[in-house]
């Protein structure tokens, strides 16, 4: 990523690599049976509220759906795909 920070859309709260490692990791130790789910997320991202990872959460899921849907094509990243070397 080129910038140092993530602007959610719609949001005014800004998410830095750091932080976004960090909500990764987390979404993977509290999953959506996890009682105060949003709470223990921001806790582990540090500086961000439950509202703030909540809606983080909402526009990724968003973002995959479109992707998933093909909205949004997937980015040919240099080097990827079987033909790179």
């Amino acid at each position: 990523m080129a910038a140092s920070t993530v602007t959610s859309r719609n949001c005014n709260s800004y998410w830095t690599p750091k932080q976004n490692k960090l909500f990764e990791k987390a979404l993977a130790v509290y999953d959506k049976d996890t009682p105060d789910r949003w709470q223990k997320v921001a806790e582990a991202v540090g500086d961000k509220s439950p509202e703030e990872v909540r809606r983080h959460y909402e526009i990724l899921v968003a973002d995959l759906m479109y992707i998933e849907s093909g909205r949004i094509p997937i980015p040919n990243y240099k080097g990827s795909g079987s033909n790179s070397r």
